[in-house]
C-alpha cells in the first residue's frame, strides 16, 4: 500500500511539473518566424547563454531538441562588444534548452555580417514587406536579403542549418546556403561561382581579402591562394564526359566531399574525397591558414578531417613559412640566400617569427640589366598548375627575366632536363625543402633579385677634358645645369603632389565616399561650425536621409594628408560601440574630409571642470562614461588585428551622444604596431598635462594611453583640470594633490566638491580614485592593462593594493609647458563630433 502511495505521489509531481514547463516555458522547437517580427539583441531573447570559452549566443530561431542542434540569432566572443548575426550549432536538452556552456561550445557555420558586426541592442527585423535586415543602434542598416516585396509569408531555419524565407507555397525566395562564408554542414552544395573565404584569424571574424579561397570550376574542385592570376595550391581535377546540363557544384554528404562538374545527381559523382562518416554533427570549414578541415561533436569539438593534407605536407601550404620563406623539415623557415656569391636579397619580416615570411631588401623594378637569379637547387613550389611544359632551364630563366611582373623561375624535370615544366609566378609564397631521392623529380628556383648599382666612376682623360675647357663654355654649361635642375626639381614637386593626390583619392576599407557636392549640400556650404581643432574646422551637416553628421575638413598638404591617411587606417575598418563611427570621407582636390557619426553632447570637457560645465553629472553617469572609455582603449589595445595606441587621450577626445555614452575620437595621432611587438620608438606627441612620463625616454607602448586614462579619470572625479592656477598654489598641479592625500590617507577631501551626488558615493569614488592612482604608476610596467581596468570596474578584480604613490613628474614642475598648453591645442568652444 505504502509502496502504491509512492508511485502516485510521483505521478502526481510529474503531471504538475509537466503543466508547469508546458505552460511557463518556451516551445522545444521553433524554428520559423513570421512577418512583422523584430528581435533585438538583449538579454530579453528566450535563449540568452553564456560559455567559458568567452562567447555568448541569443538564439531567436532554434531547430529540435536533445544533442547539436542548428540555432540562429546573435553570436559573439571574447569581449562581446560587437555581434554577429549567425547560424551555428549549439548543445541542447530534451526541453530545447541550450546547455553545455562548459564544453559545447557554440559553431558558427554561417554569418550575415562578418565584415560589419553590430553593437549590444541591434535589431533583426522580418518586416511586413518580406526583407530581413540588421539594424544596429544608430539605426544604420548594416545587412539586408533586398527580398521586399517578393511575396515572402515567412522565416525558417530547417534541419540541415540552411535559414530560408518562403513563400506561401513554401517555396525559396532566399536561402542563406547561396551565400556561403567560410563553413559548409552536411547536405550543404558549394556551386561554381560560389566560394568559402576564412576569416582573417579565429578571433577575428573579417573575411580575408586576397589570401585563401576554395572554389568550384568547370575543371574541378580548387584551393587558391591570392595572386595576379590567383594560385591554386589545391587541386582536385575531373575528366571524363560532360553530362552536366545544370549547374555545376561539390556537396558536403555524409562520408564524402562528392563532386558533380560533369555529371549531375542522382547520378556518381565525377570524384570523392572522403571524410569519416559522421555518428553525431560535422561541418567543414577553411581555416585561415588555409587548411580544409572538418569537425564533429564527440562530447566536444573535434577535428576528425583535415582534407588538404592526404596530398600536401605543412610545407605545402602557401604561407607555412609566409611569403618568399622556404620551409624545410618540421616546418623550419628560412629566408633565400645567395651562395655564389654569398649576399643576402632578403630579410625576415620578424627574426623571432620566421614563419611570418621575409621581405626584399632591394625591391623588383622592370629594369632587367641590374636583375640576376638566386639559384637554390631541390626546391618545389605548391602551385599546381603549370605555365609552360617541355622546356629547358634556361628557357624557363629567360622567360622569367623577360617578364617585369615574374617574381621566380620554378622549374621541374624527371629523368630529361631538356622536358621540364615551368611555372612563373607574380608573388612569390612559401617554397619547400625536397629530398630528390623522395619526391623522384628534380627541382630548382631560380629567384629574381635585383642588383644595386654603384655609381660610374670618371675617367682619367674625361676630368682633363674637363679642365682644358674654355671657362666660358662651362660657365654656360654650369648656368643652363642649374636652370634644369630647378626646373626639374620643380617639376618633379608637382608630380610627387598630384601623384600623392591620386593616390589619396582611393582608399580601400571606408564605409563610404562622399562627392563634395554631397557635403557641401549635407552642411549647408559648411555654414554650421561646431568646432575646430588642429588640422581643420568641423562642421555640423544633415544626409538626405536625415542622420546627422559631423564633417571634419582637412585643409592643406603635408602633415594633413598624413593625418587623413593615420586616421582612415586606423579607424575605417575597425567598428565598436565605444569609438566614434567613421560613416566616410571625401578627397576634393587638395582638400580632404572625414565624416563621422553626430555626438550631440559633443566633448567631455563641456561636462566636468567646475565653473566651466553645463550640469553637474551625478556619479552613475560619470561611472558609464569611464566604463566606456576604458571598453573603447582595451578594444583598440588587445582586440583589433592589429595594436591601436591612441597617443592622445584626454577630454576633449571623448564623445558623448544623446544618452551620454561615450565614444573615443581622434585616431589622427594613433600609431598602429603589430600584436607582437611590446613597444615602438616614435616622437613625441599627444598634449602636455597628458603625456606619460616614459615620453621622455621615447619607450612608448600601450601604457601611455593607460596613464592618460588615469589623468582623465582624476579629473572627472574631482571635478577640474590636472592644473588649475584658480585653484590654491600647493594644488595647482593634480597629481601632486594626488600624492598628498594618499600619503595622508586624505583621498575624501579630492572628491568633487561641487556635486552633492558625488560627495553621498565619495566612498565608492574614492575607490574609482585608488584605480586612477594604478593607472598612474610611475612605472609604466606597473600599471594595469586596459582590459584589467575594465574588469576592476565592472567588480570582477581588485585594484592592486601595492601601489607607488611617488607621482613625481619632471615636467610637472615646469609650469610653463604645461601653460603652453593652450598654444598647442586651443581647444574651441564645440560640439565636436570627429576626431581633433
Amino acid at each position: 500500500m505504502r509502496e502504491l502511495c509512492i508511485i502516485c505521489y510521483c505521478f502526481s509531481l510529474f503531471l504538475i511539473l509537466n503543466c508547469y514547463s508546458t505552460t511557463a516555458q518556451p516551445p522545444f522547437d521553433y524554428p520559423t518566424a513570421n512577418l512583422s517580427t523584430s528581435w533585438a539583441n538583449t538579454e530579453s531573447l528566450r535563449h540568452s547563454v553564456n560559455f567559458t570559452d568567452g562567447s555568448r549566443v541569443r538564439a531567436i530561431l532554434l531547430r529540435g531538441s536533445f544533442g547539436p542542434k542548428f540555432a540562429c540569432g546573435f553570436f559573439c566572443n571574447g569581449t562581446c562588444t560587437s555581434y554577429l548575426f549567425a547560424v551555428f550549432i549549439v548543445q541542447t536538452n530534451s526541453g530545447g534548452g541550450i546547455v553545455q556552456p562548459a564544453s559545447g561550445f557554440p559553431q558558427v557555420v554561417w554569418s550575415a555580417n562578418r565584415d560589419h558586426p553590430v553593437s549590444y541592442g541591434a535589431t533583426l527585423n522580418l518586416t511586413e514587406t518580406g526583407e530581413l535586415a540588421l539594424q544596429d543602434v544608430d539605426g544604420s542598416i548594416v545587412w539586408t536579403t533586398n527580398t521586399a516585396r517578393k511575396s515572402v509569408a515567412g522565416l525558417n531555419l530547417t534541419d540541415d542549418g540552411n535559414l530560408v524565407l518562403f513563400d506561401a507555397n513554401s517555396s525559396v525566395v532566399w536561402q542563406s546556403f547561396d551565400y556561403p562564408t567560410d563553413c559548409l554542414v552536411q547536405g550543404q552544395r558549394l556551386y561554381l561561382e560560389q566560394s568559402l573565404i576564412p576569416s582573417a584569424s579565429s578571433t577575428n571574424w573579417t573575411a580575408q581579402t586576397g589570401l585563401f579561397s576554395l572554389q568550384v570550376t568547370d575543371k574541378g574542385l580548387f584551393a587558391y591562394v591570392g595572386s595576379n592570376p590567383p594560385q591554386a595550391y589545391y587541386s582536385r581535377p575531373v575528366f571524363g564526359n560532360d553530362t552536366n546540363t545544370g549547374r555545376r557544384y561539390v556537396r558536403f554528404l555524409n562520408g564524402s566531399l562528392s563532386l558533380f562538374i560533369l555529371s549531375v545527381e542522382p547520378s556518381e559523382p565525377d570524384d570523392v574525397i572522403p571524410i569519416p562518416r559522421a555518428s553525431s554533427t560535422q561541418y567543414m570549414k577553411l581555416m585561415p591558414d588555409g587548411h580544409l578541415k572538418v569537425f564533429e561533436w564527440k562530447e566536444s569539438w573535434l577535428v576528425v578531417a583535415d582534407l588538404f593534407n592526404n596530398s600536401l605536407g605543412e610545407c605545402n601550404y602557401p604561407m607555412a613559412c609566409g611569403r618568399n620563406g622556404i620551409c624545410s623539415g618540421n616546418q623550419q623557415c628560412s629566408c633565400p640566400i645567395s651562395s655564389s656569391p654569398r649576399r643576402d636579397y632578403f630579410r625576415a619580416v620578424n627574426d623571432l617569427q620566421p614563419d611570418m615570411g621575409c621581405n626584399e631588401i632591394t625591391l623588383l623594378t622592370c629594369n632587367t640589366q641590374d636583375q640576376t637569379f638566386i639559384a637554390l637547387d631541390n626546391i618545389m613550389y605548391f602551385n599546381t598548375i603549370t605555365d609552360t611544359e617541355r622546356v629547358d632551364i634556361e628557357t624557363c630563366k629567360k622567360a622569367c627575366a623577360n617578364n617585369c611582373l615574374c617574381k621566380a623561375a620554378l622549374f621541374e624535370y624527371g629523368s630529361n632536363s631538356s622536358t621540364g615544366v615551368c611555372y612563373l609566378p607574380s608573388e612569390l609564397f612559401t617554397m619547400m625543402n625536397v629530398d630528390p631521392n623522395v619526391v623522384h623529380r628534380n627541382s630548382s628556383a631560380f629567384i629574381k633579385v635585383q642588383n644595386v648599382r654603384s655609381p660610374p666612376l670618371a675617367s682619367k682623360s674625361q676630368a682633363n677634358l674637363g679642365v682644358i675647357l674654355p671657362s666660358t663654355i662651362g660657365s654656360v654649361l654650369f648656368l643652363l645645369g642649374v636652370i634644369g635642375l630647378l626646373t626639374y626639381i620643380i617639376h618633379k614637386r608637382r608630380r610627387h603632389a598630384q601623384s600623392k593626390e591620386e593616390s589619396i583619392g582611393e582608399v580601400l576599407g571606408m564605409p563610404n565616399r562622399f562627392s563634395y557636392d554631397e557635403l557641401k549640400t549635407a552642411t549647408n556650404n559648411f555654414y554650421k561650425k561646431l568646432g575646430e581643432g588642429g588640422f581643420g574646422a568641423v562642421f555640423e551637416g544633415t544626409l538626405e536621409d536625415g542622420s546627422k553628421i559631423a564633417v571634419k575638413c582637412l585643409e592643406g598638404l603635408g602633415q594633413v594628408n598624413k593625418s587623413f591617411l593615420a586616421e582612415v587606417q586606423s579607424i575605417g575598418g575597425i567598428h565598436h560601440v565605444n569609438l566614434v563611427r567613421l560613416r566616410g570621407y571625401c578627397a576634393w582636390k587638395s582638400q580632404r574630409f572625414l565624416v563621422y557619426e553626430f555626438m550631440s553632447n559633443g566633448s567631455l570637457d563641456r561636462w566636468i571642470y567646475h565653473g566651466d560645465r553645463e550640469q553637474v553629472l551625478e556619479w552613475e553617469c560619470r561611472k558609464k562614461i569611464i566604463l566606456d572609455v576604458a571598453k573603447g582603449l582595451a578594444y583598440l589595445h588587445e582586440d583589433c588585428r592589429q595594436k591601436i595606441i591612441h597617443l592622445d587621450i584626454k577630454p576633449q577626445n571623448i564623445l558623448l551622444d544623446g544618452d551620454f555614452n561615450a565614444k573615443v575620437s581622434d585616431f589622427g595621432l594613433s600609431k598602429l604596431i603589430d600584436r607582437n611587438q611590446s613597444e615602438v620608438m616614435t616622437t613625441m606627441r599627444g598634449t602636455p598635462g597628458y603625456l606619460a612620463p616614459e615620453w621622455l625616454n621615447s619607450v612608448i607602448t600601450e601604457k601611455v594611453d593607460v596613464y592618460s586614462f588615469g589623468i582623465v579619470l582624476l579629473e572627472m572625479l574631482c571635478g577640474r583640470k590636472n592644473f588649475d592656477k584658480s585653484q590654491p598654489e600647493e594644488s595647482w598641479h593634480l597629481l601632486g594633490l594626488l600624492q598628498k592625500c594618499c600619503e595622508q590617507e586624505m583621498l575624501l577631501d579630492m572628491v568633487d566638491k561641487y556635486s552633492e551626488d558625488m560627495q553621498t558615493h565619495s566612498s565608492e569614488v574614492v575607490e574609482m580614485i585608488k584605480v586612477a592612482s594604478w593607472c598612474l604608476q610611475y612605472d609604466y610596467t606597473k600599471r594595469p592593462s586596459m582590459s584589467t581596468v575594465v574588469k576592476v570596474l565592472e567588480g570582477v578584480m581588485k585594484v592592486e593594493s601595492r601601489l607607488d604613490y611617488n607621482f613625481t613628474d619632471p615636467r610637472m614642475q615646469n609650469t610653463a609647458l604645461v601653460e603652453h598648453e593652450k598654444d598647442m591645442t586651443p581647444l574651441m568652444a564645440s560640439v565636436l563630433s570627429g576626431p581633433r
